[in-house]
């Protein structure tokens, strides 16, 4: 699929010094965004992002792709996590896409969430991908303009972790309507977080809110909530940023046996239902 890249793999992505027309270039490679593919039409789009692995990106992307599915939007999931996807397994989609003169055709999951991913293009699911930046988001790019999404209320994308080249791709040359951050209880995080939010904020795209993830553990004998990994600063970073807590999910180890399974849909998302589509709300006014 990325044999038809056109961005250099020496591109520094400082696009004052240079003539080229490509995905990395600010604005896209036609001034604009790109085009999406002629056979799709997409309302609204959610880029979900961290500034750090392993605090549950994809998890609250699947969650929050149930949570809008599950209220009657038509809905799509890019699975941006090149080098690490794991959207597929998730929603148990193991046939591969495959091309058609409309363009690629995406996966689809039980629940008619359509999910498109490299797993979904590679011969095995287990094979890696050794492939620089910049083809790498030249590979994002290409699931927005070469894949025939149909008709979608909205589409969920589940960035890989950091402020790297699909981050910087993704926001330059997608229609993206806001950006939600994971992050998890840890002070650690308070400055990655800051990170990805200031990023977004030179980006110019909305930040539509913060979610924090594994936040705590709540007993099933006693109802009592323990914070396995330390006191919550979600609050105080949301503050000091001028932003909106969305949900603290707690940890919930039937989430990873559902994922696991490939049965996410199950998955209860009471605690994102009402933040999730009062967002998708406040987007459409």
């Amino acid at each position: 699929m990325a044999d038809n890249m056109q961005t250099p793999e020496s591109c520094s992505h400082d696009c004052s010094s240079c003539g080229s027309s490509c995905p990395s270039r600010e604005g896209g490679a036609h001034g604009g965004h790109e085009k999406l593919n002629e056979h799709s039409s997409v309302k609204k789009v959610i880029a979900v992002v961290s500034g750090k692995g392993g605090v549950g990106k994809s998890m609250v992307t699947a969650l929050s792709a149930v949570t809008a599915n599950r209220n009657g939007c038509k809905v799509g999931v890019m699975d941006a996590d090149i080098t690490g996807p794991s959207i597929p397994k998730m929603f148990g989609i193991h046939e591969k896409a495959y091309g058609s003169e409309i363009g690629i055709i995406p996966g689809k999951s039980a629940s008619e969430i359509k999910v498109m991913s490299l797993n979904l293009l590679t011969e095995n699911e287990s094979d890696p991908v050794v492939w620089r930046g910049p083809v790498i988001a030249g590979a994002v790019t290409q699931f927005w303009t070469d894949v025939a999404w149909g008709d979608l209320d909205v589409m969920f994308i589940d960035m890989p972790p950091g402020t790297g080249d699909v981050p910087l791709t993704v926001f330059q040359s997608l229609p993206i309507d806001g950006i939600i951050v994971v992050t998890s209880p840890q002070e650690l995080v308070s400055m990655i977080v800051e990170k990805a939010v200031k990023m977004a904020k030179m980006m110019n795209v909305p930040i539509l809110g913060l979610v924090e993830n594994m936040s705590y553990f709540e007993c099933p004998d006693n109802g009592k909530k323990y914070e396995i990994f330390g006191k919550s600063h979600v609050d105080e970073i949301a503050s000091e940023n001028g932003l909106k807590v969305l949900a603290k999910l707690p940890i919930n180890p039937d989430l990873a046996t559902l994922s696991d399974q490939g049965r996410i849909e199950f998955a209860d998302t009471t605690a994102l239902d009402e933040s999730i589509m009062q967002m998708l709300h406040d987007i459409e006014k």
